[in-house]
């Protein structure tokens, strides 16, 4: 984890692979980031695993699942409820199931109190 990021109450992180969450990113209540599978086409179904990337000042809200091999990348918002399956490119916004783009996200100065 990164400096000054969270993983909310209730956050399932399913680590059999590697969760990265980088500096100021978010991880909000009830998400579940899963890196494990199984491999439906062997009739065995061993078990696959692959690593999970959270990028700097991404935004997972809350109860979103996150699958295996994914990368969140900087900037990203995945909104409530959202399922993710692929990476999500820096700066958008996504949302449903599966999570599809809904738009840039864009970043506004935010007015200084003169007190």
């Amino acid at each position: 984890m990164g400096d000054h990021s969270c993983l909310a109450p209730y956050v399932d992180c399913y680590c059999v692979a590697l969760v990265t969450i980088g500096a100021h990113s978010t991880v909000s209540q009830y998400s579940y980031l899963c890196t494990a599978s199984h491999n439906f086409a062997d009739p065995s179904m061993p078990l696959t695993t692959t690593a999970i990337t959270i990028e700097d000042q991404a935004w997972i809200c809350a109860d979103v699942f996150v699958g295996s091999g994914v990368t969140v990348r900087q900037g990203a918002v995945v909104g409530a409820r959202a399922s993710v399956f692929r990476d999500v490119e820096a700066w958008t916004i996504v949302g449903g199931n599966p999570a599809k783009y809904i738009k840039q996200r864009l970043l506004r100065e935010t007015p200084k109190c003169n007190a």
